[in-house]
């Protein structure tokens, strides 16, 4: 079998480097000691590349990476990645948005409390100069002032609802998020960006992109409070620097807590020239924990992108992300996983794929075929680039008939999918739906109830509904070594159908000797 190449382009953290080493057919290279130009002759056989920072995807990387399937940002801004030019050479790219949410939110927290009571200052006389002053450091406290929260996503929420337990006035201005998100945490919302400005601290949490480079400049300055705290933690640019210097010098701004700078390593930046400034050098995402999350969540995203199975936190999706609902991008996931599933039970020429949806998630059937699309040819198509760009292109090419289908609502799940797809020897029907807004679940399979995530190495065995095949089972997969995770069991109709999860590739010469078991109807290995 085929190993799928994935470069690590810059440093992550050991854990997701022992994924990647330990996973089946999956070839590690690992480039972040490389210097760059080296490193475009690397990735030219390269199936996915993981990046920091340090790597620029830029025309001459994807020139080089002609195999590219995807690009893993092992963080969450994709400032140095070329999203356009990767789209149009159908290379998805994807980050981590979440694994270093608490450890920037955290950071936040103590930039405010740094500039409210001047902490650095006050250690830095004591310490190194060995004056004991207290007089001269009269700080404030957060207790009672209003915070202005520019951007209510994954981090910016947290840092509100940390700031509310502090007592704080709390008001947010995010156009791309419905008010009831902030409301319902107690927070204020605004669509008016100059009730901000009038708060006694700001705190920007965007991302950086042509509407939010700069937003906060010389004329936004002019109408804030004398005295105000500026804090950035996000993304370098998004405060213009040489008005925030300006206004700093002046005392418009009384102190700033600056983590990004507009160019990095800002060893160099006027900024620090000021008293009035609490610098640190990018360390949102520097704790053990969030790199830990970050590495093992990129390697397992490339794993996932490299075989085709799916591309968690795409970016570049061909759906307006801004006009879909939070719960839709996992059932999209979810779709993509159970016809990849069903590629592996019968892996003759697909002739048909079927989309059933009830609820909510009925609305956007045209994108679950899509990623159906491309769960089930993945397999089938080892020197095509597939992807959800060309993916019902593809599908027309090949003469596959695509069918949704809307239909009432008449089961105990909110929303539900049912995917059939129909090969030249056989029809096979998953069904799925999400728990707890992400947690993905397989619950029917060709007609047998079962709670299982699509996820890892599994045995299917359908069999004739008598005493003794679950024994006989276990007792080949003992004798061959392998050991078994969890065990599910649907039945029906007089038959059976046992999801069984293991540890270990299963080989044929195994798989054989499970089918010559009397009751055994059918075998299958599959993995997700």
């Amino acid at each position: 079998m085929k190993k799928h190449k994935i470069v690590v382009c810059d440093h992550i953290h050991k854990s997701g480097l022992d994924i990647l080493k330990a996973t089946e057919n999956i070839e590690l290279i690992y480039a972040a000691d490389i210097n760059k130009t080296e490193l475009l002759d690397i990735i030219k056989d390269a199936d996915v590349a993981i990046t920091r920072s340090s790597t620029n995807i830029d025309d001459k990387f994807l020139d080089a990476g002609k195999h590219l399937k995807a690009i893993v940002r092992a963080g969450v801004g994709v400032d140095n990645v070329d999203i356009d030019g990767c789209s149009k050479l159908g290379i998805i790219v994807m980050n981590i948005p979440t694994a270093n949410t608490i450890a920037a939110t955290e950071l936040t927290m103590t930039h405010m409390l740094s500039c409210i009571r001047k902490m650095p200052m006050a250690h830095k006389q004591l310490k190194d100069e060995k004056i004991w002053k207290r007089e001269d450091w009269y700080g404030s406290e957060l207790y009672g002032k209003k915070l202005g929260v520019i951007g209510f996503g994954n981090i910016g929420s947290k840092v509100a609802v940390r700031a509310k337990s502090f007592e704080m006035d709390v008001i947010t201005y995010d156009p791309y998020i419905d008010s009831i998100k902030a409301t319902d945490l107690n927070i204020s919302y605004t669509s008016n960006f100059d009730d901000i400005l009038s708060c006694d601290i700001i705190t920007i949490h965007t991302p950086k992109n042509t509407e939010t480079i700069g937003m906060i400049g010389e004329k936004e300055i002019q109408k804030m409070k004398d005295g105000v705290i500026l804090i950035n933690c996000a993304r370098g640019g998004l405060y213009d620097e040489k008005a925030l210097y300006t206004n700093l010098k002046s005392g418009k701004i009384s102190i700033a807590g600056i983590d990004v700078f507009e160019k990095e390593p800002a060893v160099s930046n006027s900024l620090l020239e000021l008293d009035n400034i609490i610098v640190t050098a990018h360390l949102g995402a520097n704790t053990k924990e969030s790199q830990y999350k970050i590495s093992t969540q990129a390697a397992s995203n490339a794993i996932e992108a490299s075989r085709g199975v799916g591309y968690p936190n795409a970016l570049n999706l061909p759906i307006d992300e801004s006009k879909i609902p939070p719960f839709v991008k996992p059932y999209l996931q979810l779709s993509q996983k159970i016809s990849f599933l069903i590629s592996q039970l019968d892996k003759t020429k697909v002739k048909a794929i079927k989309i059933e949806a009830q609820g909510d998630i009925s609305s956007y059937l045209d994108s679950l075929m899509t990623f159906s699309i491309v769960g089930a040819l993945t397999n089938s198509l080892s020197n095509e680039k597939l992807n959800y760009v060309n993916a019902n292109f593809i599908a027309k090419k090949q003469e596959i008939k695509l069918t949704t289908k809307k239909v009432s609502n008449t089961s105990a799940y909110k929303n539900k999918i049912t995917i059939k797809i129909t090969t030249k020897n056989s029809s096979n029907e998953i069904a799925g739906t999400i728990f707890n807004e992400d947690v993905q679940r397989v619950i029917d399979i060709n007609g047998y109830d079962m709670d299982i995530e699509p996820s890892g190495s599994m045995l299917l065995v359908t069999n004739s509904d008598v005493p003794g095949v679950v024994g006989e089972v276990g007792k080949i997969l003992g004798d061959n070594n392998i050991n078994i995770s969890d065990f599910r069991l649907g039945r029906h109709k007089g038959g059976a159908l046992a999801v069984i999860l293991v540890d270990d590739d299963i080989q044929d010469n195994v798989i054989q000797q499970i089918k010559e078991i009397q009751a055994a109807k059918t075998v299958s290995f599959v993995k997700i």
